[in-house]
Protein backbone atom coordinates (compact mmCIF):
# COMPACT_ATOMS: atom_id res chain seq x y z
CA UNK A 1 0.00 0.00 0.00
CA UNK A 2 1.26 3.49 -0.85
CA UNK A 3 2.77 5.36 2.09
CA UNK A 4 0.62 8.41 2.91
CA UNK A 5 1.85 11.31 5.02
CA UNK A 6 0.02 11.21 8.35
CA UNK A 7 -1.31 14.55 9.57
CA UNK A 8 -2.80 15.00 13.04
CA UNK A 9 -6.03 16.98 12.72
CA UNK A 10 -7.07 18.61 16.00
CA UNK A 11 -9.98 20.38 14.30
CA UNK A 12 -13.56 19.13 14.96
CA UNK A 13 -13.75 17.27 11.65
CA UNK A 14 -12.93 16.09 9.13
CA UNK A 15 -10.91 13.81 11.37
CA UNK A 16 -7.60 12.03 10.94
CA UNK A 17 -8.27 8.76 9.11
CA UNK A 18 -6.44 5.45 8.83
CA UNK A 19 -4.62 4.62 5.63
CA UNK A 20 -6.92 1.63 5.16
CA UNK A 21 -9.94 3.94 5.11
CA UNK A 22 -8.23 6.25 2.63
CA UNK A 23 -7.28 3.40 0.34
CA UNK A 24 -10.76 1.84 0.53
CA UNK A 25 -11.82 4.53 -1.95
CA UNK A 26 -9.59 3.02 -4.61
CA UNK A 27 -11.96 0.43 -6.09
CA UNK A 28 -12.95 -0.69 -9.57
CA UNK A 29 -15.48 1.64 -11.13
CA UNK A 30 -19.04 0.53 -10.44
CA UNK A 31 -22.48 1.86 -11.26
CA UNK A 32 -24.25 2.62 -7.97
CA UNK A 33 -27.43 1.03 -9.34
CA UNK A 34 -25.82 -2.42 -9.29
CA UNK A 35 -27.20 -4.95 -6.77
CA UNK A 36 -23.71 -5.38 -5.30
CA UNK A 37 -23.58 -1.72 -4.30
CA UNK A 38 -27.17 -1.69 -3.02
CA UNK A 39 -26.37 -4.72 -0.86
CA UNK A 40 -23.43 -2.88 0.71
CA UNK A 41 -25.61 0.14 1.50
CA UNK A 42 -28.30 -2.10 3.01
CA UNK A 43 -25.80 -3.55 5.48
CA UNK A 44 -24.38 -0.10 6.15
CA UNK A 45 -27.82 1.19 7.10
CA UNK A 46 -28.16 -1.61 9.64
CA UNK A 47 -24.71 -1.01 11.07
CA UNK A 48 -25.35 2.71 11.52
CA UNK A 49 -28.37 1.80 13.67
CA UNK A 50 -26.33 -0.76 15.62
CA UNK A 51 -23.85 1.93 16.69
CA UNK A 52 -26.59 3.70 18.67
CA UNK A 53 -28.09 0.42 19.93
CA UNK A 54 -31.31 0.83 17.98
CA UNK A 55 -33.81 -1.97 17.44
CA UNK A 56 -33.77 -2.59 13.68
CA UNK A 57 -37.52 -3.20 13.68
CA UNK A 58 -38.10 0.24 15.18
CA UNK A 59 -35.23 2.34 13.80
CA UNK A 60 -33.61 2.75 10.41
CA UNK A 61 -30.81 4.78 8.86
CA UNK A 62 -31.28 7.01 5.81
CA UNK A 63 -28.22 8.14 3.85
CA UNK A 64 -27.74 11.48 2.12
CA UNK A 65 -25.00 13.29 0.18
CA UNK A 66 -23.75 16.30 2.10
CA UNK A 67 -22.24 17.63 5.29
CA UNK A 68 -23.78 17.34 8.74
CA UNK A 69 -25.88 20.46 8.20
CA UNK A 70 -28.00 18.66 5.61
CA UNK A 71 -29.27 16.35 8.35
CA UNK A 72 -30.53 19.23 10.47
CA UNK A 73 -32.25 20.71 7.42
CA UNK A 74 -33.89 17.38 6.56
CA UNK A 75 -35.18 16.62 10.04
CA UNK A 76 -36.62 20.08 10.63
CA UNK A 77 -38.31 20.49 7.27
CA UNK A 78 -39.55 16.89 7.01
CA UNK A 79 -40.81 16.06 10.50
CA UNK A 80 -42.99 19.06 11.33
CA UNK A 81 -46.74 18.56 10.78
CA UNK A 82 -48.93 21.31 9.37
CA UNK A 83 -49.94 23.88 11.98
CA UNK A 84 -47.36 22.78 14.57
CA UNK A 85 -44.21 24.38 16.00
CA UNK A 86 -40.56 23.53 16.46
CA UNK A 87 -38.83 24.20 19.78
CA UNK A 88 -35.10 24.80 19.26
CA UNK A 89 -33.06 24.68 22.45
CA UNK A 90 -30.08 26.86 21.65
CA UNK A 91 -26.87 27.23 23.61
CA UNK A 92 -24.35 27.33 20.81
CA UNK A 93 -23.51 27.81 17.16
CA UNK A 94 -25.00 24.56 15.89
CA UNK A 95 -28.35 24.81 17.62
CA UNK A 96 -28.38 28.42 16.40
CA UNK A 97 -27.94 27.00 12.91
CA UNK A 98 -31.06 24.89 13.43
CA UNK A 99 -32.98 28.06 14.32
CA UNK A 100 -31.69 29.69 11.13
CA UNK A 101 -32.89 26.74 9.08
CA UNK A 102 -36.36 27.12 10.58
CA UNK A 103 -36.31 30.81 9.69
CA UNK A 104 -35.32 30.10 6.08
CA UNK A 105 -38.16 27.60 5.66
CA UNK A 106 -40.59 29.87 7.49
CA UNK A 107 -41.33 27.13 10.02
CA UNK A 108 -43.25 28.19 13.13
CA UNK A 109 -40.55 28.14 15.81
CA UNK A 110 -39.86 28.94 19.42
CA UNK A 111 -36.17 29.53 20.06
CA UNK A 112 -35.26 29.01 23.70
CA UNK A 113 -31.74 30.39 24.01
CA UNK A 114 -29.22 30.09 26.82
CA UNK A 115 -25.64 31.32 27.34
CA UNK A 116 -23.11 29.31 25.37
CA UNK A 117 -21.20 28.38 28.53
CA UNK A 118 -24.24 27.03 30.39
CA UNK A 119 -26.53 24.02 30.15
CA UNK A 120 -30.17 24.52 29.18
CA UNK A 121 -32.44 25.14 32.16
CA UNK A 122 -34.75 22.12 32.17
CA UNK A 123 -37.43 23.95 34.16
CA UNK A 124 -37.60 26.59 31.43
CA UNK A 125 -37.71 23.90 28.76
CA UNK A 126 -40.63 22.24 30.49
CA UNK A 127 -42.43 25.54 30.99
CA UNK A 128 -42.25 26.29 27.26
CA UNK A 129 -43.54 22.82 26.40
CA UNK A 130 -46.36 23.10 28.90
CA UNK A 131 -47.42 26.54 27.69
CA UNK A 132 -47.23 25.61 23.99
CA UNK A 133 -49.12 22.36 23.35
CA UNK A 134 -48.71 22.89 19.60
CA UNK A 135 -44.97 22.08 19.80
CA UNK A 136 -44.57 18.87 17.81
CA UNK A 137 -40.79 18.81 17.37
CA UNK A 138 -37.97 19.54 19.84
CA UNK A 139 -34.41 19.94 18.55
CA UNK A 140 -31.06 20.46 20.24
CA UNK A 141 -27.36 19.63 19.88
CA UNK A 142 -25.65 16.91 21.90
CA UNK A 143 -22.11 18.31 21.91
CA UNK A 144 -21.97 21.97 20.92
CA UNK A 145 -18.75 21.74 18.94
CA UNK A 146 -18.05 25.46 19.16
CA UNK A 147 -17.52 25.22 22.91
CA UNK A 148 -17.40 21.52 23.77
CA UNK A 149 -20.37 21.64 26.14
CA UNK A 150 -22.40 18.43 26.58
CA UNK A 151 -26.14 18.98 26.67
CA UNK A 152 -28.50 16.82 28.80
CA UNK A 153 -30.27 15.12 25.90
CA UNK A 154 -31.73 12.28 27.96
CA UNK A 155 -33.57 14.72 30.20
CA UNK A 156 -34.65 16.97 27.32
CA UNK A 157 -35.89 13.94 25.39
CA UNK A 158 -37.93 12.78 28.36
CA UNK A 159 -39.60 16.19 28.54
CA UNK A 160 -40.28 16.22 24.81
CA UNK A 161 -41.98 12.83 25.04
CA UNK A 162 -43.90 13.82 28.15
CA UNK A 163 -45.52 16.60 26.13
CA UNK A 164 -46.04 14.55 22.99
CA UNK A 165 -43.22 15.94 20.83
CA UNK A 166 -40.70 14.19 18.59
CA UNK A 167 -37.10 14.68 19.72
CA UNK A 168 -34.32 15.23 17.17
CA UNK A 169 -30.70 15.54 18.29
CA UNK A 170 -27.69 16.75 16.34
CA UNK A 171 -25.13 14.10 17.31
CA UNK A 172 -22.71 15.01 14.54
CA UNK A 173 -19.76 15.36 16.93
CA UNK A 174 -20.63 12.55 19.35
CA UNK A 175 -21.92 9.71 17.14
CA UNK A 176 -19.51 6.73 17.14
CA UNK A 177 -17.47 8.38 19.92
CA UNK A 178 -19.53 8.95 23.09
CA UNK A 179 -21.78 5.91 23.56
CA UNK A 180 -25.39 6.71 22.57
CA UNK A 181 -28.48 4.57 23.11
CA UNK A 182 -31.64 5.57 21.23
CA UNK A 183 -34.02 4.23 23.87
CA UNK A 184 -32.17 5.13 27.06
CA UNK A 185 -31.36 8.60 25.75
CA UNK A 186 -34.97 9.22 24.64
CA UNK A 187 -33.91 10.00 21.07
CA UNK A 188 -36.29 9.69 18.13
CA UNK A 189 -33.79 10.93 15.53
CA UNK A 190 -30.04 11.38 15.69
CA UNK A 191 -27.67 12.32 12.89
CA UNK A 192 -24.03 12.48 11.87
CA UNK A 193 -21.66 12.65 8.93
CA UNK A 194 -19.00 10.11 8.03
CA UNK A 195 -15.96 12.37 8.46
CA UNK A 196 -16.27 12.79 12.23
CA UNK A 197 -16.80 9.93 14.67
CA UNK A 198 -16.67 7.24 12.01
CA UNK A 199 -13.31 8.62 10.86
CA UNK A 200 -14.22 8.27 7.18
CA UNK A 201 -14.49 10.80 4.35
CA UNK A 202 -16.59 13.89 3.79
CA UNK A 203 -19.67 13.82 1.60
CA UNK A 204 -21.84 11.18 3.29
CA UNK A 205 -24.35 12.01 6.02
CA UNK A 206 -27.03 9.92 7.66
CA UNK A 207 -30.03 10.12 9.94
CA UNK A 208 -30.96 7.30 12.32
CA UNK A 209 -34.60 7.50 13.27
CA UNK A 210 -37.94 6.02 14.15
CA UNK A 211 -39.48 4.22 11.15
CA UNK A 212 -43.06 4.91 12.22
CA UNK A 213 -42.40 8.65 12.49
CA UNK A 214 -40.71 8.71 9.08
CA UNK A 215 -43.66 6.94 7.49
CA UNK A 216 -46.12 9.28 9.18
CA UNK A 217 -44.20 12.25 7.81
CA UNK A 218 -45.35 11.28 4.31
CA UNK A 219 -48.53 13.16 5.25
CA UNK A 220 -46.70 16.36 6.22
CA UNK A 221 -46.10 19.41 4.00
CA UNK A 222 -43.42 18.89 1.36
CA UNK A 223 -40.94 21.70 1.95
CA UNK A 224 -38.00 20.31 -0.01
CA UNK A 225 -37.42 17.79 -2.78
CA UNK A 226 -33.77 16.84 -2.34
CA UNK A 227 -33.92 17.19 1.44
CA UNK A 228 -37.08 15.22 2.17
CA UNK A 229 -36.64 12.39 4.68
CA UNK A 230 -39.60 10.27 3.64
CA UNK A 231 -38.78 10.49 -0.06
CA UNK A 232 -35.23 9.20 0.48
CA UNK A 233 -36.39 6.55 2.99
CA UNK A 234 -39.12 5.30 0.66
CA UNK A 235 -36.69 5.02 -2.25
CA UNK A 236 -34.27 2.99 -0.12
CA UNK A 237 -37.06 0.73 1.10
CA UNK A 238 -38.47 0.06 -2.37
CA UNK A 239 -35.29 -0.07 -4.49
CA UNK A 240 -32.37 -0.46 -2.08
CA UNK A 241 -30.78 2.62 -3.61
CA UNK A 242 -30.33 6.31 -2.92
CA UNK A 243 -32.87 8.40 -4.78
CA UNK A 244 -30.06 10.43 -6.35
CA UNK A 245 -26.46 9.59 -7.24
CA UNK A 246 -24.55 8.52 -4.11
CA UNK A 247 -20.90 9.40 -3.37
CA UNK A 248 -19.67 5.97 -4.42
CA UNK A 249 -16.04 6.03 -3.31
CA UNK A 250 -16.95 7.82 -0.08
CA UNK A 251 -19.36 4.99 0.74
CA UNK A 252 -16.62 2.40 0.25
CA UNK A 253 -14.47 4.36 2.71
CA UNK A 254 -17.37 4.51 5.17
CA UNK A 255 -17.81 0.75 4.87
CA UNK A 256 -14.17 0.24 5.81
CA UNK A 257 -14.50 2.75 8.66
CA UNK A 258 -17.52 0.87 10.03
CA UNK A 259 -15.54 -2.39 9.97
CA UNK A 260 -12.74 -0.67 11.88
CA UNK A 261 -15.23 0.82 14.36
CA UNK A 262 -16.63 -2.58 15.28
CA UNK A 263 -13.15 -4.13 15.39
CA UNK A 264 -11.98 -1.50 17.90
CA UNK A 265 -15.21 -1.69 19.90
CA UNK A 266 -17.46 1.02 21.31
CA UNK A 267 -15.93 1.22 24.79
CA UNK A 268 -12.30 0.91 23.65
CA UNK A 269 -12.80 3.61 21.05
CA UNK A 270 -14.47 5.94 23.54
CA UNK A 271 -11.65 5.33 26.04
CA UNK A 272 -9.10 6.23 23.36
CA UNK A 273 -10.92 9.52 22.70
CA UNK A 274 -11.03 10.21 26.46
CA UNK A 275 -7.29 9.51 26.73
CA UNK A 276 -6.66 12.02 23.93
CA UNK A 277 -8.95 14.55 25.62
CA UNK A 278 -7.10 14.18 28.93
CA UNK A 279 -3.76 14.53 27.16
CA UNK A 280 -4.98 17.77 25.56
CA UNK A 281 -5.98 19.11 28.97
CA UNK A 282 -2.68 18.04 30.51
CA UNK A 283 -0.73 19.91 27.84
CA UNK A 284 -2.86 23.04 28.13
CA UNK A 285 -2.68 23.00 31.93
CA UNK A 286 1.10 22.67 31.85
CA UNK A 287 1.36 25.76 29.64
CA UNK A 288 -1.22 27.73 31.64
CA UNK A 289 -4.03 27.99 29.07
CA UNK A 290 -7.65 28.43 30.22
CA UNK A 291 -10.79 26.68 28.99
CA UNK A 292 -13.95 28.71 28.42
CA UNK A 293 -16.24 25.90 29.60
CA UNK A 294 -16.15 24.33 33.05
CA UNK A 295 -14.41 20.98 32.85
CA UNK A 296 -17.37 19.11 34.31
CA UNK A 297 -19.65 20.39 31.50
CA UNK A 298 -17.39 19.28 28.65
CA UNK A 299 -18.32 16.37 26.39
CA UNK A 300 -14.83 14.87 26.39
CA UNK A 301 -14.20 15.67 22.73
CA UNK A 302 -13.60 19.40 22.21
CA UNK A 303 -11.60 21.88 24.28
CA UNK A 304 -12.30 25.53 23.54
CA UNK A 305 -9.36 27.62 24.72
CA UNK A 306 -9.10 31.34 25.49
CA UNK A 307 -6.54 33.35 23.57
CA UNK A 308 -3.75 34.56 25.86
CA UNK A 309 -3.71 38.21 26.91
CA UNK A 310 -0.33 38.56 25.27
CA UNK A 311 0.60 41.03 22.53
CA UNK A 312 2.83 38.39 20.93
CA UNK A 313 0.05 35.82 20.54
CA UNK A 314 -0.90 35.41 16.89
CA UNK A 315 -3.16 32.45 16.12
CA UNK A 316 -2.35 32.41 12.42
CA UNK A 317 1.39 32.27 13.01
CA UNK A 318 1.07 29.53 15.60
CA UNK A 319 -1.35 27.63 13.36
CA UNK A 320 0.99 27.84 10.38
CA UNK A 321 4.01 26.70 12.42
CA UNK A 322 2.09 23.65 13.63
CA UNK A 323 0.54 22.95 10.21
CA UNK A 324 3.93 22.89 8.52
CA UNK A 325 4.92 20.16 10.99
CA UNK A 326 1.83 18.02 10.49
CA UNK A 327 -0.55 19.32 13.17
CA UNK A 328 -3.77 21.27 12.55
CA UNK A 329 -5.32 23.49 15.21
CA UNK A 330 -8.62 25.25 14.65
CA UNK A 331 -10.20 28.66 15.29
CA UNK A 332 -12.97 28.99 17.85
CA UNK A 333 -16.66 29.47 17.16
CA UNK A 334 -17.76 31.76 19.99
CA UNK A 335 -18.81 35.20 18.84
CA UNK A 336 -18.16 36.89 22.17
CA UNK A 337 -14.57 35.83 22.72
CA UNK A 338 -11.41 34.93 20.82
CA UNK A 339 -10.77 31.21 21.16
CA UNK A 340 -9.17 28.26 19.43
CA UNK A 341 -10.08 24.59 19.64
CA UNK A 342 -8.25 21.32 20.15
CA UNK A 343 -10.33 18.22 19.51
CA UNK A 344 -10.09 14.54 20.42
CA UNK A 345 -11.70 13.19 17.25
CA UNK A 346 -10.14 10.88 14.72
CA UNK A 347 -7.61 8.07 14.50
CA UNK A 348 -5.17 9.63 16.98
CA UNK A 349 -3.76 8.69 20.38
CA UNK A 350 -2.45 10.39 23.50
CA UNK A 351 1.08 9.93 22.11
CA UNK A 352 0.11 12.11 19.14
CA UNK A 353 -1.00 14.82 21.56
CA UNK A 354 2.30 14.67 23.43
CA UNK A 355 4.11 15.12 20.11
CA UNK A 356 1.81 18.02 19.23
CA UNK A 357 2.56 19.91 22.44
CA UNK A 358 6.30 19.74 21.73
CA UNK A 359 5.65 21.53 18.43
CA UNK A 360 3.02 23.87 19.92
CA UNK A 361 5.39 25.01 22.69
CA UNK A 362 8.13 25.56 20.11
CA UNK A 363 5.77 27.86 18.24
CA UNK A 364 4.89 29.83 21.37
CA UNK A 365 8.55 30.35 22.23
CA UNK A 366 9.47 31.22 18.64
CA UNK A 367 6.94 34.07 18.60
CA UNK A 368 7.69 35.29 22.11
CA UNK A 369 4.47 34.23 23.85
CA UNK A 370 4.98 34.21 27.60
CA UNK A 371 4.93 30.79 29.29
CA UNK A 372 3.09 30.18 31.57
CA UNK A 373 0.36 31.82 29.52
CA UNK A 374 -0.66 35.25 30.74
CA UNK A 375 -4.27 36.26 31.41
CA UNK A 376 -5.46 39.57 32.83
CA UNK A 377 -7.96 39.02 35.63
CA UNK A 378 -11.47 40.18 34.78
CA UNK A 379 -10.78 40.35 31.07
CA UNK A 380 -12.11 37.95 28.47
CA UNK A 381 -14.54 35.98 30.61
CA UNK A 382 -17.47 34.30 28.97
CA UNK A 383 -20.25 36.64 27.94
CA UNK A 384 -23.87 35.53 28.17
CA UNK A 385 -24.19 35.23 24.41
CA UNK A 386 -27.61 34.75 22.91
CA UNK A 387 -29.47 34.75 26.20
CA UNK A 388 -32.61 35.83 24.41
CA UNK A 389 -35.13 33.78 26.33
CA UNK A 390 -38.13 32.77 24.29
CA UNK A 391 -38.59 34.33 20.88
Amino acid sequence: MQQITRNILLNPGPATTTDTVKMAQVVPDICPREKEFASMMAQMRKDLVRIVHGDLDKYTAVLFCGSGTINIDICLNSLLPEGKKVLVINNGAYSARAAEICEYYGLPMIELAFPVDALPDLEKVEAVLRENPDIALVHTTHNETGTGILNPIREIGALAHQYGAVFTVDTTSTYAMRPIDMERDNIDFCMASAQKGLMAMTGLSFIVGNRAFIEKSAEYPKRSYYCNLYLQYHFFETTGEMHFTPPVQTIYAARQALDEYFAEGEQAKWQRHLDVFEAIHAGLDRLGFQDIIKRELQAGLVVSVRYPDDVNWDFEKVHDYCYERGFTIYPGKVSTQNTFRLCALGAITAKDIEAFFVVFEEALRKYGVQIPIRYIEGRGGMCAEACKGVS
